[in-house]
């Protein structure tokens, strides 16, 4: 055993040497590790078997060189390299890097599996000091978004304090998060209002996670849930729509955040969206420039016609009576 763990620790020492720089000779390479010419073609041949691309080049110039494989293998990082990585991450998960909040939470979660303690607290230190200015996803306490990702990954019991009316701690079995245009928002079933809800990540305080696990329920699709709730489902009013133009052309035209679409084929589309006023969501599909049919609800149909009405009024010049 203890043969077969040096051989593993030598391994992990030769790859990351050879990340380190672009090419080493056999001789340098043995004489970095202290081991003979013969173990590191053999140790060579055990990254290759990983998935590792070694590439060895014979004559002048030539040694072994770490290539680019098809598939992406594990990378070994020091620690200042893990830091600097997990850093960068948090920023991006966090908003301050647009267009890559979600894949860096990905990423970020498959290094907190791996990141040695000792190294935390210079990871959360250090990302206090990255700072974001602009337009883009609205900003989020990283830390707190680790803990719902980790939360989310183990499957245990969350608290935070968000308002509602006025402050009021909830207590949730977190699902998944998810990122929209503009914001995290967080799907999760509330244990005090037995529901699913959404929640958004950046109106959360003192997010906390438990110890105890919970078998997890059956779950809606989560984006899809999500969006709905956002562009719809919060507010007092929605409306429903048949729109004459393919789904890929108005769902280019609509933020994800402000409205549902769904194909009808293929020259129409379904927008489903809401509003405090439904006048705002019905100027929204006439400057889209696509005839449309209101689905819903049915007493949308009179008020454009009465708007249409006062448009026709305003468009009538004195000449024309």
């Amino acid at each position: 055993m203890g043969g077969e763990h040096g051989t593993t620790e030598r391994v992990l020492t030769l790859l990351g040497l050879l990340q380190q720089r672009q090419v080493w000779t056999g001789p340098e390479l043995a004489a970095r590790l202290d081991i003979t010419p013969r173990t590191v073609r053999r140790d060579v041949e055990r990254l290759r078997a990983l998935g590792y691309p070694v590439h060895a080049c014979q004559g002048v110039g030539g040694g072994y060189q770490l290539g680019r494989g098809q598939e992406l293998p594990p990378l070994l990082l020091d620690d200042e390299e893990a830091i600097a990585t997990a850093v960068s991450l948090l920023a991006g998960a966090g908003g301050a890097v647009a267009g890559a909040g979600d894949a860096a939470l990905r990423a970020l979660t498959k290094l907190d599996q791996v990141l040695p303690i000792r190294l935390r607290h210079e990871v959360r230190a250090l990302s206090g000091s990255v700072e974001s200015f602009g337009g883009g996803r609205a900003l989020v306490d990283p830390e707190a978004l680790m803990t719902l990702a980790r939360a989310c990954r183990d499957r245990v019991e969350t608290g935070f304090d968000y308002p509602s009316g006025s402050q009021t701690r909830r207590r949730v079995e977190p699902y998944r998060l998810v990122a929209s245009d503009r914001r995290w928002y967080l799907l999760a079933y509330d244990l005090d209002r037995d529901d699913w809800r959404n929640f958004r990540v950046d109106r959360m305080t003192e997010v906390s996670s438990r110890t105890w696990h919970f078998h997890p329920r059956a779950a809606p699709d989560a984006a899809p849930y999500v969006q709905e709730g956002v562009a719809s489902r919060v507010y007092p009013h929605q409306a429903h729509f048949l729109v004459h133009a393919p789904n890929d052309i108005v769902r280019e035209q609509i933020p994800a955040s402000a409205a549902v679409v769904r194909p009808r084929g293929t020259e129409h589309c379904e927008v489903i969206s809401g509003a405090e006023n439904l006048d705002s969501v019905l100027m929204h599909m006439i400057l889209l420039g696509h005839d449309f049919e209101i689905l819903d609800p049915p007493e949308l149909r009179s008020r454009c016609r009465e708007l249409a009405e006062r448009l026709l009024c305003a468009a009538t010049t004195p000449d024309d009576n």
